[in-house]
């Protein structure tokens, strides 16, 4: 059906021209709010009425025989009514809607995808300190961050993945000295323990591995311990290396990778922080009061001046986030997002106001923020709040190995991201329609199922008759496959990968409505082509849909 819209846009656009010229630039169809009003909708003449000093009814009257007057009208739309005050609502022929399938058959994993257009994009998410597990709030970033990478995927975007790490500063320090606490036999609960040490066992058996003299490897890094509970150095190293492999394995143990690993402590070596707040200053955006030095922040719309470096001469945090995101602009990239929890909201003012006062020509609203609110866990009908592994909070792989990598995904995507979640764990292992993933997945392997039972190649569907799906049923189940280009476009715009669940629960429900109303292997062949037809291409956007999501389509189940 994407010929059939391009064929009706391009006859609206040069009816509009027709009723006023220029008008058809643009040219758009919605979808009506219910079925019974049509398959598109135009409000185009309600628009036009005013310039042209006309009713709207008789502006929507000459754009409908202006319409019906055409090739792609005549050849694909049904019927065009016009409703409330100028309205144009579009049926369309089922031959109409029965060409998705020949283009869902003809692209498989390519169906609703955009070509190249060369834009690159960076895509920032997890980002988590290397002080510990990571935890559900890291999961539900990695799962939108790397759904959101897909999706820009699907757009034609050149998409790169990257993971900053927070190795720099006081939470590193405190990662090292409760390690060699721990390497000395002070723990948890003892006198000499500091109120803010870390807490997790963890951490003794970092400080275990540490004495035992073990190498510990992760993706950036490789560390051997030198088992001397004096060498804070070395255990701080020991500590970040170990740390960085635990997250290693958290991200594959939930599919996720990155395109590069960009260390904090890098932007200090490398002279970037220097560099940076040299260029604030020479730009007259900066001034020094009660031995600090200040950003003009409020030049850029923040409520207040922040402090860049402090009386004691340390750096505030939002500095190295300024010179990490100029190296962003400088390698190119000029779309960048980045996914966060809402505690930074209060960074995204000042980081802005720094990139444009550092002159450098990165654009206003650069860069865009997806921030997500925390999970709760819930099981067996209460709240779990406490991990042995990390000592406060649920990990990431506690909920993977509770459930499954496919339920954590999905399930953390079915709500906005700034929308408080909580994980039902029981909910997670249920295998009913109750269960979202459970739900859609069942519709692919129930498809599946059938394509088996008859025993075909799906190639050979691309060629059959598909007048028979005439049904209330199949069409609706058409109109739904394809709407699938629209929505991945409209997700991908919106930051909202939970509006593929949505989609993708609104396809697996036609499905079985479909399913439950009309027998697919039948004994008329071209009936049966037809229908086999129809579900191969249901479950191949099923398939392609859950792609974005990071989950897997089972064949059976």
């Amino acid at each position: 059906m994407l010929l059939v819209k391009r064929e009706l846009l391009a006859a609206l656009s040069a009816g509009l021209d027709q009723l006023s010229p220029g008008a058809g630039a643009k040219a758009a169809f919605e979808s009506p709010r219910a079925a019974a009003h049509g398959d598109l909708a135009c409000t185009a003449a309600m628009q036009l009425a005013k310039p042209l000093k006309r009713n709207p009814r008789q502006v929507a009257e000459a754009l409908r025989e202006a319409l019906l007057a055409t090739p792609a009208f005549g050849r694909w739309v049904e019927a065009v009514e016009i409703a409330g005050p100028g309205f144009l609502n579009i049926r369309l022929t089922p031959q109409a809607k029965q060409q998705v399938v020949r283009e869902v058959l003809a692209a498989p994993e390519s169906f609703g995808q955009q070509p190249a257009n060369g834009q690159r994009v960076l895509v920032e998410f997890v980002s988590a300190n290397p002080t510990g597990p990571l935890h559900v709030g890291h999961g539900r970033q990695a799962a939108l961050g790397d759904a959101i990478s897909n999706l820009y995927a699907t757009q034609g975007l050149d998409v790169w993945r990257e993971f900053y790490y927070n190795d720099a500063g006081v939470q590193i320090e405190t990662l090292a000295r409760s390690t060699q606490l721990r390497a000395t036999g002070v723990k948890p609960g003892d006198a000499g323990w500091p109120e803010a040490a870390y807490n997790g066992d963890y951490i003794q058996d970092i400080a275990n591995d540490f004495l035992a003299g073990k190498t510990v490897k992760s993706d950036d890094r490789e560390f051997t311990a030198s088992g001397d509970v004096a060498d804070l150095d070395g255990i701080r190293n020991f500590a970040v290396a170990y740390l960085r492999h635990e997250q290693d394995l958290d991200l594959r143990a939930f599919d996720v990778r990155f395109d590069n690993y960009y260390l904090e402590s890098s932007l200090y070596t490398s002279g970037k922080v220097a560099q940076t707040v040299e260029r604030l200053k020479a730009a007259g955006k900066t001034y020094e009061q009660d031995g600090a030095l200040w950003l003009k922040s409020t030049d850029y719309g923040d409520d207040k001046d922040r402090v860049m470096r402090k009386s004691d001469g340390t750096f505030t945090y939002f500095v190295p986030d300024v010179a990490y995101h100029i190296t962003k602009w400088e390698r190119g990239f000029g779309k960048v997002v980045n996914i966060q929890g809402t505690d930074h909201h209060g960074t995204i003012a000042r980081v802005r106001a720094g990139l444009q006062a550092a002159g450098v020509g990165i654009p206003q609203g650069y860069p865009d923020y997806v921030l997500h609110t925390m999970v709760r866990v819930t099981r067996g009908g209460e709240e779990v709040k406490i991990s042995k592994r990390a000592g406060s909070y649920v990990t990431l792989r506690d909920l993977i190995e509770w459930t499954s990598k496919d339920a954590v995904r999905f399930f953390l995507l079915s709500r906005k991201p700034d929308t408080e979640y909580v994980f039902d764990v029981d909910l997670a292992l249920a295998q009913n329609n109750d269960n979202p993933v459970y739900y859609v997945q069942y519709a692919h392997a129930r498809i599946c199922s059938v394509l088996a039972a008859w025993g075909g190649e799906v190639a050979a569907l691309l060629e059959v008759d598909l007048s028979p799906l005439q049904s209330p049923a199949a069409l609706n189940l058409m109109l739904l496959l394809a709407r699938y280009p629209e929505v991945l476009t409209a997700a991908a715009d919106d930051f909202a990968p939970h509006d593929i669940t949505f989609y993708l629960r609104e396809l697996a429900a036609a499905y079985h409505s479909y399913y439950d109303s009309e027998r697919i292997l039948v004994d008329d062949v071209a009936v049966r082509s037809a229908r086999l037809a129809l579900v191969a291409a249901c479950a191949q956007v099923l398939h392609n849909g859950l792609a974005v999501l990071g989950v897997s389509a089972p064949r059976k189940m």
